[in-house]
């Protein structure tokens, strides 16, 4: 076993975990049960386990603090400052997590008193430096958005085009045209029309529509432009 001369930095990681609902973009906190900062609110999160691979640490945690599992998750950054976590110098391998909000009610457990989802633009103060970690989660949406198809996932199976339209217009923070929009997604031909329309609406009802990842795959092959 080699021996080391000096005391090595903790490594844990963190999620930043996005869900959207009609109103908001929103993100998932979980209340501390544990020191430091315990009571407040803070990103999901823990140490790595010996001998644990990182994205598998990451999906553990959000599993046993949110219940949430089978779901997208990107590495995002690594922060590292020596004065991040008062208990000691603790590097975090920080991922982001994209869900459909009426699919994953979130649990809290272990470690967590609470679990529960906050509108982006409307964040109680962040335990750690949570909320550095949050805002380049934010920027990395942002940005793959315009040339991924990672949005879907924030969306149920079935939706319509105004749905899918709010969704960018609510994480890019920008008004954008309803015809123009609508004619380049269509184009684009990786949306599938189905045969079912919305239910029990007040407004006329919308045709709803499927994302058709194997066309998307075949099409990004051939060199797909996805850029909005």
């Amino acid at each position: 076993m080699p021996s080391y001369e000096y005391a090595r930095p903790a490594l844990t990681t963190d999620c930043v975990v996005f869900g959207l609902d009609e109103e908001d973009l929103k993100v998932l906190l979980i209340k501390r049960g544990l020191t430091p900062f315990k009571g407040k609110w803070a990103l999901p999160g823990g140490f790595v386990r010996e001998g644990e691979d990182l994205e598998k640490s990451a999906r553990r945690e959000l599993q046993e603090e949110t219940g949430l599992k089978n779901i997208f998750l990107e590495q995002l950054y690594t922060f590292g400052h020596p004065k991040r976590d008062p208990r000691e110098h603790v590097v975090t391998v920080a991922y982001y997590a994209l869900v459909n909000l009426s699919e994953h009610p979130p649990t809290a457990d272990t470690d967590a008193d609470e679990a529960a989802w906050f509108p982006f633009d409307d964040l109680p103060k962040l335990a750690f430096d949570h909320s550095e970690i949050l805002a380049s989660a934010r920027e990395r949406l942002r940005s793959k958005l315009r040339y991924s198809p990672i949005g879907f996932e924030l969306l149920p199976e079935k939706f319509t085009l105004t749905q899918l339209q709010s969704l960018y217009e609510r994480i890019l923070d920008e008004q954008l045209d309803k015809r123009n929009f609508r004619k380049k997604l269509l184009k684009l031909e990786i949306l599938e029309e189905t045969d079912e329309i919305e239910q029990d609406v007040a407004h006329r009802a919308a045709r709803l529509y499927r994302f058709d990842r194997k066309a998307y795959l075949e099409k990004q092959e051939a060199g797909l432009n996805l850029e909005i």
